[in-house]
This record gives C-alpha cells, structure tokens and sequence, in this order.
C-alpha cells in the first residue's frame, strides 16, 4: 500500500507554492471568519492618534501583545480617551495588515477596566463637557416651589423607586407621580435613560397643547440606589447628560449614595445625594409649610401691634400738650353733640320704621287674597320713599354737624397759641415753668425759657427794662 504522503510528492498541485500575497489572504479570511468578534482585556501602550482620526495601539499583558486600530467612526462613539497604561476591555475582530503581514484587531467597542481606568474616563469626559458649557451655573432652572406632578426614571425593581414613593406618600397628598420605567445599568442602559426623559418631556408637551394643565409634569427626578462605580457608569454617559440640558421640565438627579458623584450630577438641575432627598425637595411637608406660614402670621401681628402702640404712646404726648385742652373740650362737646343726632337720627329712623310696619300690617291685613300683590308693591314703593327721605334728613343732618364742627376748628385754630408763636412771638417762663408777663418778676442773671413757634431757647437775663 502506498503512503498518501509519498504521492503528494509527486502531485504538481500539491508541489505549487502560495505567493506571499496568497497565503496572506488565506491567513487573513480564516482569521476573519474564526475570530469574527471576540473581547479582549489588556493594558494599553504605544497609543497613537493619527490626523485621519484613527486610533492606533497596543494591548498587551504579561505574556504577549497584540496591535489594534480603532477606525475614526468608531471612536466617535467611545465615551473616554485612551491613555498608555490603562487597563481595557476591547470587543473587534482580527484581520491581517497585508502590507506587513501582522494580524491585529479592529476595535469596535472599548471600555475601561478597574477603579483607575473608570476614574480616567470619567474626568475626561466631565471636562470635556465642562469646556462644551454644558454644566454652566445660568443653564440651571429653579424648583417650582410647590410641584404637582414628578416624572421618576428609574427601574421598577430598585429600591429607590421604593423610598421615593415611600417618601411622598407620607410627607405630602398633593403630588402625583408618572413613572417612565428603565434600566439603570448595564449595556445600552444609558440610551434608555436618555429615552424615558424624553418621553416624560413628549408626555408633557402634549399636555400643554391640549390645554390639560392638571397633567403637565413639573419636575423629573432620574437616579437610583448605591452600587459600584461599574453598576452606576449609565450615568456616566454623554447621551444622558445632553438628555438632561435638553430636557424642558427641570431635572433632579439621584443617583446613588452622597459620596457617588455622576456626571449627571454635573448636568442636572439639581443634585439630590439619594433618591430619599430627592423625593424630599419636591414633597415639602405641608404640615411644616403651615407651621412657617403662621409663624409669618405671628411675627406680623406683633410686629403690627408694636406699631399701633408706638403710634397710640405718640398721640398721647401730643395730646397731653397744655395747647390743645381747649381744641380737646371742644371736639369732645362737638362729638357729644354728633352722638346726639346720631341718636336722635336713629330714633327718627326706627320710628318711622315701626310707623311704616304698622301700616303695612293694617293694610295687609285688610286686602283680599285677589289683591294682595298690587298693595303689597304701592305698600313697598311708599316704604322705599320713606326710607329715601329717612336716609336725606340723616345725611342732611350729619352734614350740618360736620359744618359746625369744621367752624368750632378753625376758631380753636384762630385762637391756638401756636398759630400766635408762629407770627414771630414767644412765650417766656422762669425756671419753675412759671409764665413771665411782667418784666419786673425777674431779676438780671435769672434763667429764663423761651417757646417758640418750633423748639424753645434757654437764656440767662442780662438787664431788666421796667418800662
């Protein structure tokens, strides 16, 4: 029997060589088609970005490295910029550079790998954005103060979906919740993110052209529970932070514990350092809402009574002034005489009110049930005169009264002496108070006071004219 590999020697076909280009292709299909996806982790070194925009490096380990090409259109799409010395995980396919005859692989998808690398990507990306102003202090809208309606994006399984609702259903009965459902990690988490805030903000768009106030949204509160720095990366993403500038309603974010930090944080309207503080900014407690409103009532009225009385202790010492007893007693015989005809006006009215009840009931008394209506309506036309005659005399009186109140004024005015010291005269009094009408009750060195139409002056007598 002969050996088939002592015929392949003698076979022409067997004995044609490959050219290099040949086997180069062959080695490079069957990579191609063996190694059509495959993820690989590894340090990067070497790295170089081109003017074409294409990124060349090598990943490498303890025991063997391997070249890699990431094509312009792809790494527009890479949330970080690859460094030497970061350790990644890269997902591509292998090829053959024919040129060289090296196999590398072409990057379709790159992610940092550990604390470091994450740590790196996420500076980059937040000054990046920084530069863009995408988190300018002017882009942040204020909280409306007394929110109806609050959007929530999160996951239905996690637990701040839980103390959110917990939260609000116990600190207030006014707001109302519209949830918008995502997944808050792992891949493509980020897109739907982004999704659900858009939805909410398509949600109340709609709402306000349809003219249904009662369902607009007022703010959204996007977050989640603590876990590790991979576990919260969603919110890390560029798509979600641009979501959230873009957003019309107001955006809170939530993700996490106090200590994580996001770039959502950065991007949002407001930080909340949980989903429990969250649900707090926008669930004031009403009852402490009372409490601060009536403590502005308090603070108000005893800031008014303090008023009052400042005022009421003024018109005292006014009133207490030796000037004004006689402009008081007559006011005082002036009103005595309005309470007089006050009196009399209300005697006058009732009387003639009981006079006309009188009659009423006599003629009502008298009318047949046929026409009852026609005198009951002369019965109420004669009573409204009667009332307009009432109200003429009371008004006529009152007027009258005011006139000689205004006359008894301006004769107590005539008289003031104030009006007197206002013509240039003063009032002089020794040191006792004592009024000085005679030059010759005082003697030269004596104190004397002196009031004037404003103020007063103190003088010392330096000579004594008796004449």
């Amino acid at each position: 029997m002969t050996h088939p590999l002592l015929l392949s020697l003698f076979d022409e076909t067997e004995r044609r060589p490959l050219s290099v280009t040949e086997l180069t292709i062959q080695v490079r299909g069957a990579l191609e088609a063996r190694f059509a996806s495959v993820w690989v982790e590894g340090e990067i070194s070497n790295f170089k970005a081109a003017q074409s925009g294409h990124w060349y490096f090598t990943i490498k380990d303890e025991g063997a490295q391997l070249h890699a090409k990431c094509f312009r259109g792809i790494n527009g799409r890479i949330r970080f910029r690859p460094s030497d010395g970061l350790q990644v995980r890269v997902r591509g396919r292998l090829s053959v550079y024919e040129p060289r005859g090296e196999y590398e692989l072409i990057v379709e998808a790159l992610d940092p790998v550990g604390a470091g690398a994450l740590r790196v990507a996420f500076e980059q990306m937040r000054d990046r954005l920084a530069a863009e102003g995408l988190f300018d202090e002017e882009l942040k809208r204020p909280l409306p103060l007394f929110p109806r309606r609050v959007g929530i994006v999160t996951s239905l399984a996690g637990a701040g979906l839980r103390d959110i609702l917990t939260i609000i259903a116990r600190r207030t009965r006014t707001v109302h919740i519209v949830v918008a459902p995502t997944r808050v990690q792992g891949e493509g988490a980020c897109k739907e993110i982004a999704k659900a805030v858009n939805l909410l903000n398509e949600f109340h768009a709609r709402a306000v052209a349809d003219g249904r106030a009662d369902e607009t949204i007022d703010v959204i509160i996007v977050g989640r529970g603590g876990g590790s720095a991979e576990d919260l990366w969603a919110f890390n993403d560029e798509t979600v932070a641009r979501a959230f500038r873009a957003s019309k309603i107001p955006v809170i974010s939530a993700v996490g514990h106090e200590t994580d930090v996001t770039i959502s944080d950065f991007a949002a309207d407001l930080r909340a350092p949980t989903p429990s503080a969250a649900a707090e900014m926008v669930a004031a407690r009403e009852d402490e809402i009372e409490a601060y409103i009536e403590a502005l009532a308090r603070d108000l009225l005893r800031s008014m009574r303090s008023n009052v009385l400042n005022a009421r202790l003024r018109v005292q010492d006014a009133a207490m002034s030796l000037a004004f007893d006689e402009v008081r007693e007559q006011l005082h015989d002036a009103a005595s005489r309005v309470d007089d005809a006050a009196h009399k006006l209300e005697t006058l009215m009732m009387r003639a009110t009981q006079r006309a009840r009188e009659t009423r009931d006599a003629v009502s008394c008298r009318l047949s049930p046929a026409r009852l209506g026609a005198r009951v309506s002369a019965a109420k036309v004669r009573f409204n005169v009667l009332c307009a005659a009432r109200d003429a005399a009371a008004n006529a009186r009152l007027e009258d009264a005011r006139a000689r109140l205004a006359i008894a004024v301006a004769s107590l005015d005539a008289l003031s002496p104030l009006a007197v010291l206002k013509r240039g005269y003063a009032i002089a009094s020794d040191k006792r108070g004592k009024l000085l009408r005679d030059a010759r009750d005082a003697q030269t060195g004596d104190a004397v006071h002196l009031r004037l139409s404003e103020g007063g002056l103190r003088c010392r007598i330096e000579e004594v004219e008796k004449n």
